[in-house]
């Protein structure tokens, strides 16, 4: 009833603001999002960013939606939940964005969604698979990814398949690697899988030889790793430096161009959960539709997994925004996207309705293979 009293009151004010709602001019959209831009996460991050402006200068190129170009801010919050709370009330009392678009982190999606629900600002693609956003409607938060549920459901699985029993999870200590680690535990536990030890990094001040001394003691034969950025790859360097020789496994979340360039060969054999159709599959639309864009913009450039993830929600934004049609308003928006269905771009599709706004559950498992790309 709350939801439904919100989104009346939505569309009573969208109808006299209409195409004038903060952000939409008559030849602009505004988007804008607090993301990692330095630190451990920052290069993947601004992947992400580098993808979704591929999309999004097409479309300006193309005239825009409907007649409006779309703008896209970003500003770095070096991953700290204050920071990112300073940069989202900025963008939306200054800068006056539309939606904030593909924000980076758990506890800052948490942090930011009270700012959000005040100003009625959507929050599209956070880059966070966090079941605790999912279990309820929100009128203004809308998913692109699968949850990490999702993903670690499909690890625990491919645990079970293969017959591993020992299982030691590594975790960073903070809000990320404490989602990740209770998504773990929550989906051994459906399918009794223990976990033997459970081992935490601090990712600010990580001792990689401790943390792979207490997995070494553990004698895992897997290593699930609820890690990112460059944390990831230096804890397995440190492992391969103990006696124990044990299967690794990783969420989406894990850079793949950066544990190759890292890790060379010890990469091979990397199990990495994928959110995203295969980077390599060319006969999937919307893969090829960015390979041939990046090629019209650098025929030099190395397509990028985390460059195809930002494309897709940058694509997925779109199909929103034109569905909302030329009067476009926060509650157009969200109706046009509640009554969507799904939104399929071959192999990836996103669902959404005034019941769900979870958008896709496709996880696949691939393996890094002795080319160091990944092989699903």
């Amino acid at each position: 009833m709350f939801r439904l009293l919100i989104l009346a009151l939505a569309l009573a004010m969208g109808s006299s603001a209409s195409a004038s709602d903060r952000g939409v001019t008559p030849t602009e959209i505004r988007l804008g999002a607090s993301v990692v831009l330095s630190g451990p996460l920052g290069p993947q991050t601004q992947e992400f960013g580098q993808g979704s402006r591929l999309y999004f200068d097409a479309v300006n190129a193309a005239g825009g939606v409907h007649g409006r170009k779309i703008v896209y801010t970003t500003l770095d919050d070096g991953f700290d939940v204050k920071r990112a709370v300073d940069n989202t009330r900025q963008l939306i009392d200054e800068q006056g964005v539309f939606i904030i678009y593909n924000s980076t982190g758990t506890a800052q999606t948490g942090a930011i969604l009270p700012l959000a629900e005040a100003s009625r600002t959507i929050v599209f693609g956070p880059v966070t698979g966090a079941t605790a956003f999912r279990q309820k409607v929100n009128p203004y938060l809308f998913h692109v990814r699968a949850s990490y549920a999702d993903e670690a459901r499909r690890i625990v699985s491919h645990l079970v398949d293969t017959g591993i029993s020992r299982v030691t999870v590594v975790y960073q200590d903070d809000g990320l690697g404490k989602t990740l680690l209770a998504e773990l535990q929550q989906a051994a536990a459906a399918v009794k899988i223990k976990l033997d030890a459970e081992v935490k990094i601090d990712p600010k001040a990580p001792d990689y030889a401790a943390t792979a001394a207490a997995t070494e003691r553990a004698q895992p034969q897997a290593v699930l790793l609820g890690i990112a950025g460059g944390t990831l790859s230096k804890f397995i360097q440190a492992t391969l430096q103990t006696s124990i020789r044990p299967s690794f496994y990783g969420f989406s979340i894990a850079n793949v161009d950066l544990i190759r360039r890292d890790l060379q060969e010890n990469a091979r054999g990397i199990v990495l959960a994928q959110i995203m159709p295969p980077l390599r599959n060319a006969t999937i639309p919307v893969v090829s539709e960015y390979h041939k864009l990046l090629r019209e913009r650098d025929p030099a450039a190395i397509p990028s997994a985390f460059q195809l993830e930002g494309f897709v929600h940058a694509k997925l934004l779109v199909e929103g925004l034109r569905r909302a049609g030329r009067n476009l308003s926060t509650a157009s928006f969200i109706k046009a996207m509640e009554e969507a269905g799904e939104i399929s771009f071959g192999r990836f599709a996103a669902k959404y309705s005034p019941t769900s706004h979870n958008g896709s559950s496709y996880v696949e498992l691939a393996i890094i293979d002795n080319a160091g790309q990944l092989r699903y």
